[in-house]
């Protein structure tokens, strides 16, 4: 072997050894940052909350093929005491199936009056103030799926996410203002309308403002919005290679029960499903605006409606489309289960 030939495998081998040793050091900075997004008791948020509300059953074992259902739950934690669990800002199910390679966003009203189970009835973005279960079997008995994941995140986390992965290029409808003295101004909503870069404060700004004629009924629709740009922004190749780098970041104000194995599973099957619809639940033709004592809330006309209008969404995604409806309840109505 010539002298070139020798100094030229040389150079392979070290390659090689230089490559292979990145790439354990990303799987490892990954696995150790995955890890940390789920607290020990001592650092979690809902350190405070009855032991009763969180020694509730472990989720189930989830093999990855069957479909699964996350609470994404976020919190204004401005005005809380240390000890406390502020009421969820926002609240959304993430409804992935794995084999049919599809997902499903399902925005939930916060002002939805509802069975809080075992501490009676409130708006359902009390839910979390007992703790991650009492928000998820809240979660499940409205929606009639099982919820068996929780993620968990306040103002600083989102904030924290979307300046992590570069912020994210968005089309703003309109202008939007919203000054707001009670926090001295920290979070005052001040945005332009037009396509922009967004970062976590101007984006933290979009999926908060909520004065407008719809109130929080376009916020949630908002969120939707928002929140499918930015997944599409971190599956991209710049931010996957940044991910140890986002976790991170993002880990201190991030709370789940998955486990690493568990999210592995999910970016996997994630990365290769479609996002085949976003849902405002309930929808409006199922809510009556009402109060309970001096508090607006919104009641469900019929929670069997409700059930099954989630049912339908998530089984077929288009049967609410004018189009689409009608054939869909004759079929069901027929017993054929089936719409040509």
């Amino acid at each position: 072997m010539t002298a070139g030939k020798k100094k030229i495998l040389i150079i392979s081998a070290a390659a090689v050894v230089l490559l292979l040793g990145f790439a354990a050091y990303y799987v490892l900075s990954l696995y150790r940052g995955l890890e940390s997004l789920s607290k020990p008791p001592e650092s979690s948020p809902f350190k405070a909350v009855s032991t009763e509300d969180l020694k509730v059953a472990a989720p189930p074992e989830w093999k990855g093929t069957e479909p699964v259902n996350i609470l994404l739950m976020g919190v204004d934690a401005r005005d809380a005491e240390d000890d406390d669990v502020p009421r969820s800002d926002s609240m959304l199910v993430v409804s992935l199936d794995p084999v049919k390679k599809s997902v499903h966003l399902l925005s939930i009203l916060r002002d939805v009056y509802t069975e809080i189970p075992g501490h009676g009835k409130g708006r359902i973005n009390t839910a979390i103030t007992y703790g991650p279960n009492t928000a998820m079997q809240a979660v499940s008995d409205l929606l009639g799926v099982p919820v068996q994941y929780y993620m968990y995140t306040d103002f600083q986390g989102f904030i924290k996410l979307v300046d992590a992965v570069g912020g994210v290029d968005f089309y703003v409808e309109k202008d939007m203002y919203y000054p707001s003295e009670a926090d001295k101004h920290q979070y005052d909503i001040d945005l332009k309308k037009g396509e922009q870069h967004l970062n976590g404060d101007a984006a933290l700004q979009y999926v908060r403002f909520r004065h407008d004629a719809m109130s929080d009924y376009s916020r949630t629709e908002r969120q939707r919005e928002f929140l499918k740009a930015l997944s599409e922004k971190v599956k991209s190749t710049t931010s996957i290679m940044k991910l140890p780098d986002i976790l991170n970041q993002v880990a201190p104000f991030i709370d789940t029960n998955l486990s690493v194995d568990d999210m592995w599973k999910l970016a996997s099957a994630s990365y290769q499903s479609t996002l085949e619809s976003t849902e405002q639940i309930p929808p409006m033709n199922l809510i009556n605006e009402t109060y309970v004592g001096r508090a607006a809330v919104l009641k469900v006309k019929n929670e069997n409606e409700l059930k099954e209008y989630v049912r339908r969404k998530l089984d077929n995604p288009d049967s609410e489309k004018p189009e689409n409806k009608e054939k869909v309840e004759a079929a069901e109505t027929d017993g054929t289960g089936t719409a040509n």
